[in-house]
């Protein structure tokens, strides 16, 4: 009996540890699984970090965390990213009571206008001049063009109103977009997971997540459909985007003797001398041909018309330098912009110093760390804008902007100069164009805007979408949470539209733009839209096709 009894033990002690090593197993399958995002339902994403400023390698998760302890946050909207127009909405919705935070990609605040320094702004205007700007931007474009907000500093100052008492995290990393389905088919984010600038991991959930990016931080990582860019319009292969610009600033420019000595010469002299343009005492546009007697010192670079504006005190800040071949995303071709646009300019200054009165004396002021990126990716949103819409002067029943602007293509290495396809008197941008398809909870701001490459010209330019993203703000601040954006109604709408008139004096209905493509067909149209009719060139051949001679 004691034998037996001894291998009864055995057998049970080994059928035990059999057990044990089996959950062991069980447990640790169990456990990778959950820390692996793309094994998780509700969780389409799972890539690499797009950290543009200043890259890192993200530090591999611990075998014992889980996201049950990861600090967590809730919050009405998470604004990703810090460029200038999707903070007009992160204000508007503070100001309307909601709780906003924005998560910036970037090292440093300040997007387009403090870190790139594209600090000269194009306003907008109809074709008979009146001035487009509305709400929170007129205050900066006003500025710019009084001479009383010109430089870094006093963007600073501006841009640090709109974000006060806003919580702002920059450096951060999206790690993990996580997902759900809503009963009526539509994705939904619950929550995005992000390591901040210590590396510690913390996931934050919102009703709504605008993406505020200059690269598409956060809508690059849905299920979004992108939309065919310049490279179809070019005939090119690759994908390539709207040349980036590399910011210029000069100091010890007399502009006062420039002014003079330029606007003392007869009109054929100027077209001689700098092939026309113009000066005043704040802004110099165009001479194009003096630009063009400068050659680049490589294929990648390119010096166009000026954008000049005279910051004060001899301080003159230049967009004209274009970097081909830039990919947004990439913070190698990023820092390779910066290098290329940055090795170029002293040998510009030379240039300037020989063929500019009132520049011998130039000498550089302080160069862009960060490149000008004018597009990205195109996105497809609930309703995307086309050059018909602009051209037409369309309005919408959920007009959140009144745009404008010529459809300004800037230059790509298939076509350096560029092209106007047309100059819309004004148009309307609808609520629609800032709703990411087939989600529910997903904005757009600033460049994310639903546009078409062509039409995309034009509503890029900072007045229309800033207007947009300020009057979304509002809207979202009505609504608290009561009604889903893309479920107002248009008589709804319309309440909205008064609201945003009454209380912050900004016109979105009863407006009416020029149709200039009033009796086209539908094929004209139809090669409008799809780039096989430049408009200035075709409307005054069809001109003279209909009233011949």
């Amino acid at each position: 009996m004691r034998l037996l009894s001894t291998r009864a033990q055995l057998v049970i002690a080994l059928a035990a540890l059999l057990i044990l090593v089996s959950a062991f197993a069980l447990g640790k399958l169990w456990m990778q699984q959950k820390m692996d995002p793309s094994n998780s339902a509700t969780s389409s994403t799972h890539q690499e970090p797009h950290s543009i400023a200043t890259p890192s390698q993200q530090p591999e998760a611990s075998p014992i965390e889980s996201a049950n302890n990861i600090p967590t946050e809730h919050t009405d909207i998470v604004v990703i990213g810090s460029e200038l127009e999707g903070l007009y909405l992160a204000r508007a919705a503070a100001d309307e009571g909601l709780k906003v935070k924005i998560l910036d990609p970037r090292t440093a605040f300040g997007g387009q206008i403090l870190q790139s320094q594209m600090l000269f702004l194009d306003e907008t205007r109809d074709d008979h001049g009146k001035l487009l700007v509305q709400g929170r931007a007129k205050e900066l474009f006003d500025g710019f063009r009084n001479a009383k907000i010109r430089k870094l500093t006093e963007f600073q100052t501006y841009m640090n109103k709109l974000i006060k008492d806003i919580p702002l995290e920059s450096g951060i990393d999206i790690n993990e977009v996580e997902q759900t389905n809503t009963p009526d088919n539509l994705h939904k984010i619950t929550s995005i997971i992000y390591t901040d600038q210590q590396r510690e991991k913390k996931k934050i959930t919102a009703s709504y997540y605008v993406d505020n990016s200059d690269y598409a931080a956060l809508i690059s990582r849905l299920n979004a459909k992108r939309l065919p860019g310049l490279e179809a319009f070019y005939g090119q292969k690759n994908i390539e985007y709207m040349s980036a610009g590399m910011m210029m600033k000069f100091k010890h420019v007399d502009w006062k003797k420039f002014n003079m000595v330029f606007n003392q010469l007869k009109q054929e002299e100027k077209t001689k001398q700098f092939g026309g343009g113009y000066v005043n005492d704040s802004f110099a546009i165009g001479l194009s041909g003096m630009t063009k007697s400068y050659h680049p010192s490589n294929d990648r670079v390119f010096l166009r018309g000026l954008n000049a504006v005279h910051q004060r005190d001899g301080e003159v800040l230049i967009n004209a330098l274009l970097v081909y071949t830039v990919d947004p995303s990439n913070p190698a071709s990023i820092q390779e912009a910066v290098t290329l646009g940055n090795k170029e300019t002293p040998l510009i200054l030379n240039h300037f110093r020989k063929a500019l009165p009132g520049w011998e004396h130039a000498e550089l002021g302080e160069l862009p760390s960060y490149p000008y990126i004018r597009e990205y990716n195109h996105y497809e949103m609930d309703y995307v804008l086309k050059p018909s819409d602009l051209l037409s002067g369309g309005m919408f029943w959920d007009n959140v902007s009144i745009g404008g602007y010529p459809l300004d293509l800037q230059g790509t290495s298939a076509n350096k100069w560029g092209i106007e396809m047309g100059r819309p008197d004004k148009y309307g941008m609808p609520l629609r164009s800032f709703l990411l398809k087939n989600y529910d909870n997903v904005i757009a701001a600033g460049k994310n805007v639903g546009s078409s490459a062509i039409a995309y010209g034009s509503t890029r330019i900072q007045p229309n979408t800033s207007l947009a993203a300020e009057s979304i703000g509002i809207i979202l601040g009505q609504l608290r949470g009561k009604q889903r954006l893309r479920d107002v109604q248009p008589e709804e709408m319309a309440k909205l539209q008064q609201y945003i008139a009454d209380r912050y004096h900004i016109k979105l209905t009863g407006i009416t733009g020029m149709n200039k493509i009033s009796g086209w067909n539908e094929e004209e149209i139809r090669k409008l839209d799809s780039g096989e009719i430049t408009y200035p060139n075709y409307v005054h051949k069809r001109k003279k096709t209909a009233h011949p001679k």
